[in-house]
């Protein structure tokens, strides 16, 4: 097994790539200032390790060897496999004074360490920055060749290259990431930088501008833009492949995407107006002849550029991006990559992702609605992070968990990361084919899921689904009732739909509670259970519209709470999570929902995760909880902003029993702008609320 050297290991990409190296098995020591100790100790209850797994080395980036002293040094020497130089300054508005001793004195004395210590190989982090802003293609085997070296970001990343270049003593490898996002799974990313400085302006446009709005704009330099998920798994890859010292590896999309599309694709995942962008090569090559890195450096220019752009935080420099000049050759690290099914996942496929959490935890103006929120909201708020997969292991391996609606949204996304953790997972859905899917995905990676179809609005397909699996597995230790049903429909058009309420109570109260009462006597003779149900945040909202459905989830909420307190002496445990908007086929048909935040699927499975890893009673967001204190301590007042809502968001055309001409003809009557603009703010105060 290898050990590790990490710098910058409580940075960005280093909470996403030590917790790779730990699964190898080795130790990892990470370099860390004495007054930053407790964020390790934090980062080992996160990740499930202890303290001789994951050591803490005392040093500063800013003095010779990386400040260890003798003894440290000794008690090392001839014991690191792998030093990895993550630390550094990633941030265009930085003073050069800083970036150059971060980023050049912090490489120059990471190396003098790394030879002290004879480490086998140093891996250094550098950046597509090192080119410059070189006018062409630049390859993996180009460094001299950079242009363009002005700002000190470039410069700095040029230069703590060419250091490790020159090193004599030491083996090493580059890798040069483009424009590091968030993950693009989750969207997780800790500051703003690169395409975030802009995402306030699309935030601007989309508020202020209605949806069915059309634009036209101009395509722009490249972009190359990575999530972080990517690079390291690239990293952590070619880190330990055999055979490649001495090389310098672009973790890079092999595409990149223009201004004008990062543009587009940003209104889209913001619900704001359509961009079109025009793709002409002779408007391409008229705009790349404007000097633009020469007039956003011009003095007035800077200042009056600065003034308008200061309004939503994006840095002058940014805009020399507008017509960057540079694309990458990537083919040699992409054909390495290619072995081990490891691809760089396009923009547009995952932006969405990154606009979600960017709006729910680095927006600015959200930020400031959330500063009123209480501590104790907040609090319960952060207890629902992203959650750890060792934990996750250690929790399910080898256990076996039954997640009903398994075929799609959140129901596929957790059977996924359950099998991949290790359980043995119980698939069931009314649709066998769309099963055996989700089934062969995850034998793909070697996970073990068995699928049963089982219609769980019919009470004696549960009785035989529950009958078939204590034969076939013995027990079930964790149970997910996810499957269920949604409508949205006014009391007032449902006085001749008795039927919808009868449905949605049979599946999502009376079929999950069979369930319950099927499998929780086997949890009860062996002493353990972990019975979580998918409730909503409509049962602390109250929204309009819902009473069917948030009556069904309710019922089940209630009895959950009743039974926990008769088995809590028996260890068998009862999780509610009362869960936000997700964008899944539930909620595919109302399309007045394409313009409200929601989470992703993956998203709402890392809050099942989280619940079977800490057994919370109740997982909820703290826009659901602060609806549950407002109805209590101010009903009138709750009654009155629900009304509110209810007023401005319509029934929809087959709520109300319209025929189609009849929904075409009020279509052209709808009134538009200030309402469609009213709407959109009222979702986005509101987020995450059934309306």
């Amino acid at each position: 097994m290898a050990n590790y050297f990490v710098t910058g290991g409580t940075g960005f990409i280093g909470r996403f790539l030590i917790p790779k190296l730990l699964d190898r098995g080795g130790k990892v020591y990470v370099l860390t200032r004495e007054q930053s100790l407790g964020k390790i100790e934090q980062l080992r209850a996160l990740w499930g390790v202890g303290e001789s797994q994951l050591v803490a080395i005392s040093g500063d980036l800013a003095r010779p060897r990386l400040g260890l002293k003798r003894a440290q040094i000794a008690a090392l020497k001839g014991k690191i496999d792998h030093f990895v130089h993550l630390a550094a300054i990633y941030d265009l508005k930085a003073d050069a004074e800083s970036q150059i001793e971060a980023n050049v004195g912090g490489t120059r004395h990471a190396l003098s360490c790394a030879r002290a210590l004879a480490a086998r190989c140093f891996h250094h982090v550098s950046s597509i920055a090192a080119a410059g802003l070189y006018k062409g293609t630049f390859t993996e085997d180009m460094f001299e060749e950079a242009t363009g070296l002005d700002h000190p970001y470039y410069r700095t990343k040029h230069d703590s290259e060419g250091l490790v270049r020159r090193e004599k003593g030491l083996r090493w490898r580059i890798y040069r990431p483009g424009i590091v996002v968030g993950d693009s799974s989750t969207g997780e990313m800790d500051k703003i930088d690169g395409p975030y400085y802009f995402f306030p302006a699309i935030r601007g446009i989309s508020h202020t501008l209605p949806g069915w709005l059309r634009a036209i704009g101009v395509q722009g330099g490249h972009l190359n833009i990575v999530p972080v998920d990517y690079v390291v798994d690239a990293m952590d890859y070619l880190m330990h492949l055999r055979g490649h010292d001495d090389e310098t590896f672009f973790l890079t999309d092999d595409d990149g995407i223009s201004v004008g599309d990062l543009i587009r694709v940003l209104l889209k995942a913001a619900h704001g107006p359509s961009l079109s962008v025009l793709r002409s090569g002779a408007l391409d090559k008229l705009l790349g002849q404007v000097p633009i890195d020469r007039l956003v450096s011009v003095g007035p220019l800077q200042r009056a550029l600065g003034a308008v752009l200061g309004q939503y935080g994006i840095p002058a420099e940014s805009m020399k991006f507008v017509g960057y000049p540079t694309r990458f050759d990537s083919s040699k690290t992409r054909g390495l990559l290619d072995k081990a099914g490891i691809e760089c996942p396009r923009f547009e496929d995952y932006a969405d992702v990154l606009w979600e959490y960017w709006s729910a935890n680095m927006d600015g103006a959200g930020a400031k609605r959330r500063s009123r929120v209480p501590v104790w909201v907040r609090a319960v708020e952060s207890a629902v992070g992203r959650p750890s997969p060792r934990r996750l292991g250690a929790a399910i391996k080898g256990k076996v968990v039954v997640v009903t609606g398994a075929s799609s949204g959140i129901g596929r996304d957790c059977a996924l990361k359950l099998a991949e953790a290790g359980a043995i997972v119980i698939l069931a859905a009314r649709t066998p084919g769309k099963l055996e899917e989700t089934i062969a995905d995850i034998r793909q990676f070697g996970g073990e899921g068995h699928a049963y179809a089982c219609d769980i609005a019919d009470l004696a397909d549960c009785d035989r689904f529950i009958d078939t699996v204590l034969e076939n597995h013995g027990q079930v230790d964790i149970l997910i009732n996810n499957a269920g049903r949604s409508i949205r429909r006014s009391v007032q058009y449902s006085f001749d739909r008795f039927h919808d309420y009868e449905r949605t109570m049979q599946l999502n109260y009376f079929g999950a509670l069979r369930l319950i009462m099927g499998f929780a006597p086997r949890m009860l003779e062996r002493s353990s259970g972990h019975i979580i149900n998918i409730s909503s945040i409509g049962v602390l909202a109250s929204p309009p519209r819902f009473s069917a459905y948030v009556a069904s989830k309710a019922a089940l909420d209630a009895f959950s709470w009743c039974a926990a307190a008769e088995f809590a002496d028996r260890n068998v445990r009862f999780t509610t999570i009362n869960m936000p908007l997700v964008r899944t086929p539930m909620i595919a048909p109302t399309k007045l929902y394409d313009a409200f935040p929601t989470l992703s699927p993956e998203q709402a499975a890392d809050l099942v995760m989280k619940a079977i890893i800490d057994k919370p009673k109740r997982v909820a967001t703290g826009l659901g909880l602060a609806g549950a204190v407002a109805q209590a301590i101010a009903p009138q007042m709750s009654e009155f902003v629900l009304n509110q809502a209810y007023r401005l968001f319509p029934d929809s055309a087959a709520a109300r029993g319209l025929s189609d001409a009849e929904a075409k003809k009020e279509q052209k009557k709808l009134p538009t702008g200030s309402v469609d603009l009213a709407r959109k703010m009222f979702a986005q105060v509101f987020s995450g609320v059934h309306w």
